[in-house]
């Protein structure tokens, strides 16, 4: 008997202790959105006073990549203003006044590669941390008032292409990644000497406010893209490294050993992957409560013969590879978890493999419906490759791919996605806060553009989290869930996403048509958790935690 009551405590004391827990003290603000314009059943596009382009305006090799962007409120107006980075000249920095009028400034030189918006020093303004053509990282500290003054990242000395923070170790302040990109570095640096072997794969540990470097996890890198998330439900966050190239794409498990090397393991957890991977975003598409990983690359999507001409040596190797079985394809890959460690690749059922010459791929909810959307922007330029072809540049139409529910189908015409300017960068944002989401693109070798979204949609839901005091004051790896009477909605704060790109924290969810929302269910970096009940369409929710 006495066995018994100890084993009945035993299982029930750890439950009741997580019972007696107090959640954290949130103050929360609730506001009404602003009336959108009359809709018109399409994006409207605006130009930007920003073009990527290089001095003579022909495009060499790895000047192809283009530029970075970032969207993010740098001036703490509730606004979210742009970055946008150059290949060039100065990049630009545009500030919203909340009606999609841009006031600009610069900042620094390009060429730049990765924009990168966080709040590095904790002191509840957006900084900003470039990377560039030769690796090197730039720290630029926002003291206020518009003002940015260029400082050294302490600690951060290795070649950077792509950046990424997370909290990896769950002390509660973000920690950082970064990936070469080792051909672009060799072009640019003239040596294979000058490249390694400070290159490849990085992790660095956040030591209040300095960094340390804790493992090198690979020495060669194409690295284009970062994504970190649980890949394997085991509570701790994981690596994905999308690589260009013949460079297979690298996936690092955490072991729960620290962020040391012996805290990270290699792992092939997809049957398939891309061969060029130039994009990657994280997004529950199914609304099943699990993060599906789209991964971006090269595939046409037009049959005709001037697309196939074209496209002719990259098909060739692609075929090369299917004949030999190589697991890497010249396609988009969906890969879908199962909960226990297994994925699956969705793309060709759903309709998601072939979007262009893929620079970014980005869910989102264009017409608030209640199911992500896919835009994808697309094209190609490059002085040898395509010598032929008039001012050397592939032209495709940047892509959407409307979810129906249970597949996705090419977007309406009528939405006015489909800019031939040959994109890079893109983020997905709500610029003029009226519930629907907006979308910015750096193009290359043409101005940069915003498309109004004019759709005629549902209303939308903006969430923001806050937790001031702490050294993550953007709640970065929170989770948000809405449920509502049709079922839930699942989004991650996190400060990368896409193609060279940093979109803002500020949380965006389209209720399905007819749904009621109720509940937002918070779970804060530390998996603290703060449910916010009564919520409302048409409203921005902003969740302040003033307490541990």
């Amino acid at each position: 008997m006495k066995r018994f009551i100890g084993l009945l405590l035993a299982l029930l004391l750890p439950g009741l202790a997580a019972a007696q827990t107090p959640p954290p003290v949130v103050t929360i603000m609730r506001t009404p959105l602003i009336r959108p314009a009359p809709c018109t059943g399409a994006f409207v596009a605006h130009d930007l006073p920003h073009t990527t382009t290089t001095a003579d305006g022909i495009i060499r090799m790895y000047q192809a990549n283009g530029a970075g962007l970032a969207v993010a409120d740098l001036d703490n107006d509730g606004d979210l203003d742009l970055v946008l980075g150059a290949e060039a000249g100065e990049n630009s920095l545009l500030w919203n006044d909340g009606a999609l009028r841009f006031r600009k400034t610069t900042l620094g030189q390009g060429p730049t590669r990765m924009v990168s918006a966080v709040d590095v020093d904790a002191d509840g303004r957006i900084d900003l941390v470039l990377t560039t053509n030769t690796g090197a990282v730039q720290y630029w500290r926002n003291m206020g008032d518009g003002d940015f003054q260029r400082r050294v990242l302490p600690g951060v000395a290795q070649p950077a292409y792509v950046i990424a923070w997370a909290d990896l170790d769950r002390d509660g302040d973000p920690d950082l990644v970064t990936g070469a990109y080792d051909a672009g570095f060799l072009t640019d640096r003239g040596s294979e000497y000058l490249v390694g072997p400070g290159s490849g794969v990085f992790v660095y540990e956040n030591r209040s406010g300095s960094f340390a470097v804790a493992a090198q996890l690979a020495d060669e890198a194409q690295a284009l893209a970062l994504a970190v998330t649980d890949l394997n439900g085991d509570g701790l966050d994981d690596l994905l490294v999308g690589n260009d190239f013949d460079v297979p794409d690298y996936v690092f498990l955490q072991t729960g050993s620290g962020l040391g090397p012996d805290g990270w393991r290699a792992a092939e957890p997809f049957a398939v992957t891309t061969h060029s991977t130039m994009s990657l975003d994280l997004a529950d598409v199914n609304n099943d409560g699990r993060m599906d990983i789209f991964a971006g690359d090269m595939k046409p999507v037009n049959r005709d013969t001037a697309t196939l001409a074209a496209w002719i040596p990259l098909m060739q190797a692609g075929y090369e590879r299917r004949r030999y079985r190589d697991l890497q394809r010249n396609e988009n890959v969906l890969q879908r978890a199962d909960g226990t460690g297994d994925y699956a690749n969705l793309a060709y059922r759903l309709g998601l493999d072939a979007t262009g010459w893929t620079w970014s791929a980005k869910f989102g909810d264009l017409d608030n419906d209640g199911l992500l959307d896919l835009y994808a922007v697309n094209g190609m330029i490059e002085a040898e490759i395509f010598a032929g072809l008039p001012n050397h540049e592939l032209v495709e139409a940047n892509q959407v791919r409307r979810n129906l529910g249970n597949r996705f189908a090419p977007g309406p015409e009528e939405w006015g996605l489909g800019s031939t300017r040959s994109g890079r960068s893109m983020v997905m944002a709500d610029l003029d806060q009226d519930g629907d989401l907006d979308i910015v693109v750096n193009n290359l070798r043409a101005p940069a553009q915003l498309f109004e979204n004019r759709v005629c949609g549902g209303d939308g839901l903006l969430v923001d989290l806050a937790w001031p005091g702490s050294p993550n004051p953007a709640a970065l790896g929170a989770q948000v869930r809405l449920e509502t009477d049709a079922g839930a909605q699942l989004r991650l704060v996190i400060a990368q996403s896409g193609y060279l790109s940093s979109g803002p924290t500020q949380l965006h969810f389209g209720p399905a048509a007819g749904a009621t929302p109720r509940t937002l269910v918070i779970t804060w970096p530390d998996r603290a958790q703060t449910r916010v009940e009564d919520i409302a369409v048409h409203e921005r929710v902003q969740v302040v935690r003033t307490s541990n």
